[in-house]
C-alpha cells in the first residue's frame, strides 16, 4: 500500500506541474463524478474514427448486402447511435447527456481493406461529448466483427481516436493527421 500512495503523489505531483490535473480525482486520490453545475450550457461537438481490417472477400460480402446475420453496415449504424445514447451506463462519471445528434458514417475502403467507421456526436450542455462519440465508433466496430466473425475470425480493430472537439472551456481540438 505505501507503493501505491507515493505512485498516486508522484502522479499528482507531475500533473500539476504540467497545469493540468485529473478531473475525476478528488485531493485525497478517490475517483468522483466531476460537478458541472456551476458550466454554462454551450453547444459541444465531438467527432471519433476507427476501422475495422478485414480481407477483401469479407469487404465484398458486406458490400454486397450478402453476409449471412443481414445488414452489416446498418446494424452497426443503429448500435453506435444506441451506444452513444447510453454512454454513462457503461463508462463510470460520465454524465447523462440529452444527445441532439449523433451520425455515424460506414465507408468501405477497398484500399485498406476494411471499413472506416466515424461517429459526430452533439449536445447543449455544460459537458462534452468525446466519450459518446468513442463509444459510438468501438460498439459500431464491434459489430462489424460480431457480424462478420464467422466468415473471418482474423478481423482487427484499429485506430479508435477522438478526431475534433468543438465547443466547451478548452476550445476546438483537431487531431494532427
Amino acid at each position: 500500500m505505501a507503493g501505491k500512495t507515493s505512485k498516486n503523489r508522484s502522479s499528482k505531483d507531475k500533473a500539476s506541474r504540467g497545469g493540468s490535473a485529473l478531473t475525476h480525482i478528488d485531493a485525497s486520490g478517490e475517483a468522483r463524478m466531476v460537478d458541472v453545475s456551476a458550466k454554462a450550457a454551450t453547444e459541444r461537438t465531438a467527432v471519433a474514427e476507427g476501422r475495422v481490417v478485414m480481407g477483401r472477400a469479407t469487404l465484398d460480402l458486406i458490400a454486397s448486402g450478402n453476409a449471412k446475420k443481414g445488414d452489416v453496415l446498418g446494424a452497426a449504424r443503429i448500435a453506435g447511435i444506441m451506444a452513444a445514447k447510453r454512454t454513462s451506463e457503461l463508462i463510470p462519471l460520465c454524465h447523462p447527456l440529452a444527445l441532439s445528434k449523433v451520425t455515424l458514417d460506414i465507408t468501405p475502403d477497398k484500399k485498406l481493406p476494411g471499413c472506416i467507421v466515424r461517429a459526430t456526436v452533439k449536445v447543449t450542455g455544460p459537458t462534452g461529448v468525446e466519450m459518446e462519440a468513442l463509444t459510438a465508433v468501438s460498439v459500431a466496430c464491434l459489430t462489424i466483427y460480431d457480424m462478420i466473425k464467422a466468415v473471418e475470425r482474423g478481423v482487427r480493430i484499429e485506430g479508435i481516436h477522438l478526431v475534433e472537439k468543438i465547443g466547451g472551456k478548452s476550445g476546438h481540438y483537431r487531431a494532427e493527421s
